[in-house]
């Protein structure tokens, strides 16, 4: 086995609502503008990992559908594996494209994401996240945020996806624990959104103030429409290597030091220190070998602003209970201790499912070659990325983390 993978191109589309562009079309320009990226020809590419989330239930197109993408992309005679893992399905792949390299079964390989979730049918699309809980237990779900967050009267609130009532669950538990306040959380949210008007691929780009944000439409609270991700549109992709085709390349590689798939296991509600963030978390910096401080710059999963708040935490970016005082004090921005989300995160960028991951591997890898214009961190040298997906027993199903370094 080899002990070591490169980035050594990625590529993104502009994030947003694009209903008439299909999974293929999406697909075939960042398969073309990643392989431009590192000056490599579609024959080089040894295998390929496509990841989606909706096309089966949204357009009826299943079990093929990466092979069906990616054939237009002039990708085939290779392996392609389909890859669905809630909304960590992106940075999924690019962790078995790495897996690929390392145990020497590809010496390029190519991990691509790609959501159309703007099909016309809000109601249809909605319900795609109804089954990122178990289906077969709803009773259990909703006495679980009860248990977590109190039992709340959301009938007055306007029509949402239901991981918006997650979010705000872990949000009331984490207020009692900590002290953690709304004012905290829309000051995560006008972060993102600033740091997101310097960002061209961001879904929205204007700049709100914390005020704002608080006095927007209610969502699930404490949760307003501006600190939670929209429905967006989007595709993303990465190429991975050996590092001897990273030296024959003009391209800078960037060196994945380490990326790590993570499920829960069986914990109090209430406890943290189990948490499947931090634990995944843990083998991530631990093979690394590399500690949170030593971290320049942050793309972690802010589906909603209180998510990144616990992910900073479950990181070890910022101290158990400091995620909020953190956004406070202004050392999450640009110009902060521990810059987070400078491409404006999920709540701002957008997150179309499938696409998620590569999305923010792609900001990490910009940001690490130097190459990320007015949001650049300066002398950014080590990055960490995080995505998480799915509801199981009071925290995401899934948590995926990787730690570059440029």
């Amino acid at each position: 086995m080899r002990d070591d993978v490169f980035v050594i191109g990625v590529s993104m589309t502009e994030f947003g609502v694009f209903p008439d562009r299909s999974v293929p079309a999406m697909t075939t320009q960042v398969v073309r503008e990643a392989l431009a990226d590192a000056g490599l020809d579609a024959s080089r590419v040894g295998a390929a990992y496509f990841g989606n989330t909706g096309q089966g239930l949204l357009e009826g197109q299943t079990m093929i559908a990466g092979q069906l993408a990616l054939r237009e992309a002039g990708l085939s005679g290779i392996p392609v594996v389909n890859v669905e893992n809630a909304c960590a399905t992106g940075s999924t792949a690019f962790s078995l494209a790495v897996t690929a390299v390392l145990a020497g079964t590809a010496e390029i390989a190519l991990a691509v994401g790609v959501e159309r979730m703007n099909i016309g049918d809000r109601a249809r699309t909605m319900s795609l996240f109804d089954g990122a809980s178990d289906v077969h237990r709803p009773d259990l779900l909703q006495q679980e945020l009860i248990d977590l967050g109190g039992d709340v009267d959301l009938d007055r609130v306007g029509t949402r996806s239901p991981f918006m009532d997650v979010y705000a669950a872990f949000a009331r538990a984490h207020m009692k624990a900590y002290g953690t306040t709304q004012e905290q959380l829309a000051a995560v949210a006008a972060k993102n959104h600033r740091h997101a008007v310097h960002n061209e691929r961001a879904h929205f780009r204007k700049d709100m103030t914390v005020e704002e944000i608080l006095t927007a439409r209610p969502l699930a609270p404490p949760l307003t429409v501006p600190m939670c991700a929209p429905l967006t549109d989007g595709a993303a992709a990465t190429l991975v290597c050996t590092p001897g085709v990273a030296r024959r390349l003009d391209r800078k590689g960037v060196r994945v030091r380490s990326s790590v798939i993570g499920t829960g296991v069986r914990r109090d509600l209430h406890d943290y220190s189990r948490h499947v963030t931090r634990r995944t978390a843990t083998r991530a910096f631990d093979q690394a070998g590399v500690c949170p401080e030593e971290v320049s710059v942050a793309e972690v999963h802010d589906a909603t602003a209180f998510g990144e708040v616990l992910v900073s935490e479950m990181l070890g970016l910022v101290g158990e209970g400091q995620g909020g005082p953190a956004a406070v004090r202004g050392e999450t921005t640009l110009s902060g201790r521990i810059p987070i989300n400078p491409s404006g995160g999920l709540e701002s960028k957008g997150h179309p499912l499938g696409a998620t991951g590569l999305g923010q591997i792609y900001e990490i890898v910009t940001q690490l070659r130097g190459e990320a214009g007015v949001r650049q961190v300066p002398g950014a040298r080590i990055g960490v990325v995080e995505n998480g997906g799915g509801y199981q027993h009071g925290e995401e199903a899934v948590a995926v983390v990787a730690v570059l370094e440029g």
